[in-house]
């Protein structure tokens, strides 16, 4: 189960990688968020429905409350991240956020769940975090509020693989219909402010329709992998998702072509060990 479970994390590297360089590309706003949150609930809304009516989980309060929590913690995550996109490189954001978020996640789950990793596996750890607080950090003038914002998202990263992890293998919700629950309450949470600004959603589907979709599509498929994972293996395996700062980093450095991305290489690549030590723990 643990090889199926780090398999997924790094196949959801590849899509997470892949999404987060097309929302730093077109230099993403809150109505970019809004409108690729309603095409993620329109595409997986069939395959939500088709679990609810195989598995008819039971759908009592507490699983709507880790639902809002979920909505309200990935709400955050979002609106740091693309506030942390505006001010600083993919190189540097993605990096340093992915980074922090694992040494957090682990230790909220050695206090919430007395989970118990390996001295192989707390070596790959640390070498993940180091390895992308390096690759992310930039001491160029400008780069104190990226900064700022990227450790802010990683925070918030910690916070909802914590509290999904205990939705989906604690009151045991199916991680599509959970995934598809919490992307509906950030979409309502938004909506206010998006109908409020709808000359502002409406430009973004007008210019920016087939990124919109892109990242509807490969946003919620990232999590999803994330939450299957958390059923069947420890939390501090998400740090197996970190493969990805890596590829962000080579996305910069190749295609936004980023100044800074080649220096931030070789500390992404300790992530790479950091993963194959997680592995083998």
């Amino acid at each position: 189960m643990t090889s199926i479970a780090l398999l997924l994390m790094v196949t959801s590297a590849f899509a997470h990688a892949g999404w987060n360089y097309v929302t730093k590309q077109v230099r993403a706003s809150p109505a970019f968020l809004w409108a690729f949150d309603a095409v993620s609930l329109v595409v997986y809304a069939p395959l939500a429905v088709a679990v609810l009516v195989v598995q008819r989980p039971l759908l009592g309060p507490p699983a709507l409350v880790f639902m809002a929590g979920s909505a309200v913690l990935h709400l955050a995550y979002f609106l740091l991240l693309l506030r942390a996109y505006r001010a600083g490189d993919l190189s540097m954001v993605y990096p340093l956020a992915r980074g922090s978020a694992p040494l957090l996640a682990t230790a909220a789950g050695l206090v919430l769940f007395a989970e118990r990793p390996t001295a192989l596996a707390l070596a790959g750890i640390l070498l993940i975090v180091a390895g992308g607080v390096v690759t992310g950090w930039d001491r160029a003038p400008g780069s104190a509020a990226a900064v700022c914002y990227a450790l802010l998202t990683g925070v918030f990263i910690a916070a909802y693989t914590v509290w999904d992890k205990q939705a989906v293998s604690g009151v045991h919700v199916p991680p599509v219909v959970y995934s598809w629950g919490a992307d509906l309450g950030r979409l309502l949470l938004l909506s206010p402010w998006a109908l409020r600004r709808r000359d502002q959603v409406a430009a973004v589907w007008r210019d920016q329709r087939r990124e919109a979709l892109t990242v509807g599509v490969l946003s919620p498929l990232a999590y999803l992998l994330v939450l299957v994972a958390l059923t069947l293996a420890p939390v501090y395996l998400v740090a197996g998702r970190e493969l990805g700062p890596l590829i962000g980093t080579v996305l910069g450095l190749r295609l936004l072509r980023e100044r800074g991305a080649w220096r931030r290489l070789p500390a992404a690549g300790a992530m790479v060990a950091g993963i194959a030590l997680l592995a083998l723990g």
